[in-house]
């Protein structure tokens, strides 16, 4: 199944765009993902009274998880990324076609 099918409001990449910022970004999509279903987890565990709590605990927490998912993400992740950047490479080569014959 197409991205495009299953998110009809999705622009398609712009013409030009690099096989590295496709991967970028693909990379970057995973790394939103894996945040998302990571978050939930880290909410469970238990808060140190002495050091932790408040704002800054909330704070420096979402972006530990935001930083660790970027980690999974570059390190190979779940596989999402791989997906995600074969769709892009397809919607590219449509724009590229679709650029070069106008």
């Amino acid at each position: 199944m197409e991205v495009l099918a299953l998110a009809p409001n999705l622009h398609p990449p712009r013409p030009g765009t690099t096989a590295a910022q496709t991967r970028k970004a693909a990379e970057d999509f995973e790394a939103v993902f894996l945040a998302q279903m990571l978050q939930p987890m880290f909410e469970t565990v238990e808060v140190d009274g002495l050091f932790g709590g408040g704002q800054a605990e909330e704070t420096w927490r979402s972006l530990w998880v935001e930083e660790t998912a970027k980690h999974i993400a570059r390190g190979g992740g779940v596989g999402l990324a791989d997906m995600v950047e074969k769709e892009m490479l397809k919607m590219q080569e449509v724009a590229d076609g679709a650029h070069a014959n106008s």
